[in-house]
């Protein structure tokens, strides 16, 4: 897989944890004795920990200059290879296996997360957008309380709520005027035709990634990701006459749709951003993911509330009617029988829903923080034949089961031979890979 900043990043904090705890210990015990309250007592276990792993930074990289020595255990601090090194091998097995199940663990819930939009949609089928906008607000809810806990905790520090907002702010806008593009669009186009045009989020993150993070991909990463591509289209457009429906939609809605995957592709790259100037800012610590899922969501529902005449408007409802519609879709998410009628599966299916999509993007982010943005994409495009051969099976609500699309072996064949094709390991040069890192 393509190397990343965020990736060496983490990869690096593991040989370091083995300094950290007889100083946890150690200074646990002094904060007992000093009667220190139990959160500063493991504020100050955490910061006394960072410095024993900036120390161990600096003088890694001071002893580069000593030769193989220097560049062994450098090589291993960074979880790489270098010479027979035993240990630097071990590390990168560990961190291999992280990616791996975080990757599953994407998988799972994306294809869980498609699944159960549709089904949440079955009960809210006159109220899709009370829905999205339940979703958004609500998880500036769920991720400040669990923020907050885990402050209590000692997890999150006073540096990491002291980042610097602007980025926080910029992601918001992204993901604002990315749901704001994606529902006029969405509205418009056939189901069939957007997840063939959500294979451009795939390019759009190979550009952005090039650009803004400097990375170079090889020949085999690039045309793996191509095959993913081409498999997802093959999977969805066989039998399902989403061209036809994208010839008679005109040019402007799916320029629009593609738009929406660009912004959401740069919000993605941006977090990326945000994860590796985070190491630098804590010293070589990392942010916590709901610091970062916390303050986004918070100003993506900010930017929300200023789009939502727009937002109606493009949903048919008259923006003065937008509280009576409201009212009337928490009737039915709520399944008032005296307010309701047709909601059956509510609040069940969509309560289900929301919790499985807040999961997806914890378990997406924290893949993100790991990996890089294009893994991320590549493990969120794998569950859209899984999602597919899903729909084939006796779900609850959905009726009469749907079937499989004539290419779809084929079109699965293809992308999984991508994904092979973009993990193919290669060869790493210690000495370059630490040089690209300090440019």
């Amino acid at each position: 897989m393509a190397s990343s900043s965020a990736s060496h990043v983490s990869t690096a904090r593991q040989p370091l944890r083995q300094l950290r705890l007889p100083a946890e210990r150690a200074n646990g015990a002094a904060a007992a004795a000093l009667g220190l309250p139990r959160r500063e007592a493991r504020v100050a276990l955490r910061a006394h920990a960072r410095r024993i792993e900036a120390a161990a930074w600096a003088d890694a990289f001071r002893s580069r200059s000593s030769g193989r020595r220097a560049e062994a255990a450098v090589c291993a601090a960074a979880g790489q290879v270098a010479g027979r090194s035993a240990a630097g091998a071990g590390i990168g097995r560990n961190a291999g296996m992280e990616v791996a199940l975080a990757t599953a663990a994407v998988v799972a819930m994306g294809t869980g997360n498609r699944v159960l939009y549709k089904l949440a949609l079955v009960p809210l089928r006159q109220y899709p957008f009370f829905l999205a906008q339940f979703a958004t607000f609500g998880y500036v809810v769920v991720y400040f309380s669990i923020l907050y806990f885990r402050y209590q905790a000692g997890t999150v520090t006073d540096e990491m709520l002291s980042l610097p907002q602007k980025p926080f702010i910029l992601v918001g806008i992204l993901e604002a005027l990315a749901a704001a593009s994606g529902m006029a669009a969405g509205a418009v186009l056939s189901g069939a035709s957007i997840p063939i045009l959500s294979q451009t989020y795939l390019v759009w993150q190979l550009l952005l990634s090039a650009i803004f993070l400097k990375r170079r991909y090889r020949v085999n990463e690039i045309t793996g990701c191509f095959l993913v591509t081409v498999g997802v289209v093959i999977t969805v457009a066989s039998g399902s006459g989403a061209g036809a429906s994208l010839q008679s939609t005109g040019i402007l809605w799916p320029v629009l749709m593609i738009i929406s995957f660009f912004l959401q592709a740069a919000d993605t790259v941006l977090k990326e951003i945000i994860f590796i100037d985070a190491s630098k800012n804590l010293k070589g610590g990392s942010v916590d993911l709901f610091v970062v899922n916390s303050y986004g969501s918070a100003y993506q529902a900010i930017f929300m509330c200023l789009l939502l005449p727009f937002l109606s408007k493009l949903w048919g409802i008259p923006f003065h009617l937008l509280p009576t519609y409201i009212r009337d879709g928490a009737a039915c998410f709520l399944n008032m029988a005296s307010l309701s009628s047709g909601c059956e599966g509510a609040p069940l299916l969509p309560l289900l829903f929301v919790l499985v999509n807040m999961g997806f993007n914890i378990s997406l982010l924290h893949l993100l923080k790991i990996s890089s943005a294009v893994v991320s994409c590549l493990a969120s495009t794998f569950s859209v034949p899984l999602s597919i051969y899903a729909f084939t099976l006796p779900l609850p609500y959905i009726g009469v089961a749907s079937t499989l699309p004539p290419g779809f072996v084929a079109g699965a064949v293809v992308l999984i031979a991508g994904l092979i094709l973009y993990s193919l390991p290669q060869p790493q040069n210690c000495g370059k890979t630490l040089d690209d890192r300090n440019d």
